[in-house]
């Protein structure tokens, strides 16, 4: 067998394996020596098989780590404000929602101006680590006026939509967020919290959602992993 057709029938098999789910999403591959040896082939001609994969993004390399499978990548459609929980059901995935923190505190200056609120004005802040199917995927930190989210203070938000509770519990409907997007790397916190190294990228989103009435509820940063999030956006022209 040519170097060829053997690289052409490890890839065929390793394609065949990832497509019925052999190995995961965010999983890791076999170590190179391993897999050759399961395949029957040379590691210069497994090699080969694996950068065909990654050039269609089926695969992705790290050179201290081996070969995994990419995480599916979440996001809301163009132009849409979806909740996290939104975005995973709409894929058959399950949200979750770690409370990491929940607590009534004076407003800061910046908060106080974003949130239209007297500086030093109570506000209710949850720290939440989310994830899909149990996957950390997000950590988000949101800040409410307690007077206009009382019910929020003593809210079980494990596992919960804000937007829901928001609505269901203190009648606000979230209409529409002005959002900023910024790429970063993860600290040791963030990394321990995500499960990724340290220095991997990561995508932090600011936001400010508003009532339709052009209300603001709340501000929030959210902090992605880097390879399980893709943001979208409908751009126009200015005639």
């Amino acid at each position: 067998m040519t170097s060829s057709s053997a690289a052409t029938q490890a890839y065929e098999r390793l394609a065949h394996d990832l497509t019925v789910g052999r190995y995961a999403a965010g999983s890791r591959l076999p170590g190179e020596r391993d897999l050759a040896t399961e395949l029957g082939v040379s590691r210069a001609t497994l090699r080969v098989a694996l950068g065909r994969l990654e050039s269609e993004g089926t695969l992705q390399r790290s050179a201290q780590r081996g070969w995994f499978v990419p995480r599916e990548m979440i996001g809301e459609p163009p132009s849409t404000l979806q909740s996290f929980t939104e975005m995973a059901r709409a894929r058959g995935l399950r949200p979750t929602a770690q409370v990491l923190r929940h607590e009534t505190r004076p407003a800061t200056l910046d908060e106080a101006e974003k949130l239209r609120i007297a500086p030093a004005a109570p506000v209710i802040q949850v720290d939440r680590l989310r994830g899909m199917e149990g996957t950390p995927v997000c950590f988000d930190v949101v800040v409410v006026s307690a007077q206009r989210a009382a019910a929020l203070a003593d809210a079980d938000l494990t596992d919960a939509s804000l937007y829901d509770e928001l609505r269901e519990r203190c009648g606000i409907e979230i209409h529409r967020s002005a959002y900023t997007l910024m790429a970063a790397v993860a600290d040791a916190e963030l990394a321990r919290l995500l499960g990724t190294a340290v220095g991997a990228p990561v995508l932090v989103g600011d936001e400010v959602a508003y009532t339709s009435d052009g209300v603001p509820v709340l501000v929030g940063t959210n902090t992605y992993r880097g390879d399980a999030y893709r943001f979208e956006a409908d751009l126009f022209r200015r005639a």
